[in-house]
């Protein structure tokens, strides 16, 4: 992306990938190839995002098993933040743990209460290999552990125990999405 070009501008709106799709339940590869191909998908990426109103999407939400996701997300003092990262981890989760509404663009239609730390950082690189350092509080934290945990074959399901695990599985089963999963 040029300086100064608006995410997602040039991008295409690809399907979304949907829970009970194998793609969403296998973690994702690391990019290898820092090329114009990673540029595309990252610009493919916020369009869909876009598209569908979402605030953070992985590549495997769009059927693509690599570490890549990007965000447009507010904390809890409404300041926006908005990037993408490419082989991202986890490298701090802590500060408080608090559960919160929860939907995914996988799981259209549905939110459920998650726990997730108050803090986050993730590392990681640019489109073009540049190092990042991206620190979330909040809500931009919650979406920062979410599309992690997208990218190690995870959806916020798989963090929901219990009672409210079957209440959500039930949901599922009734969407007009769903494929059995």
């Amino acid at each position: 992306m040029r300086n100064g070009s608006i995410p997602g501008t040039r991008g295409r709106v690809r399907p979304l990938t949907l829970l009970g799709s194998p793609v969403l339940h296998e973690p994702c590869g690391d990019v290898t190839d820092f090329g114009p191909e990673l540029a595309t998908l990252v610009e493919d990426l916020f369009a869909t995002m876009y598209a569908h109103e979402g605030v953070g999407l992985a590549a495997n939400q769009v059927g693509v098993p690599l570490r890549v996701f990007v965000y447009d997300c507010p904390d809890d003092e409404e300041v926006r933040h908005l990037g993408h990262v490419v082989n991202p981890r986890l490298v701090a989760a802590d500060g408080l743990v608090l559960r919160g509404p929860e939907g995914c663009l996988s799981l259209p239609g549905l939110e459920a209460g998650v726990e997730r730390h108050d803090h986050a950082v993730v590392e990681g690189f640019t489109a073009t290999g540049e190092p990042v350092t991206i620190h979330g509080t909040g809500f931009f934290a919650r979406c920062l552990q979410h599309e992690c945990d997208h990218l190690d074959g995870k959806t916020y399901a798989d963090r929901v125990e219990g009672r409210r695990h079957r209440r959500l599985m039930r949901q599922v089963a009734r969407t007009s999405w769903h494929r059995g999963s």
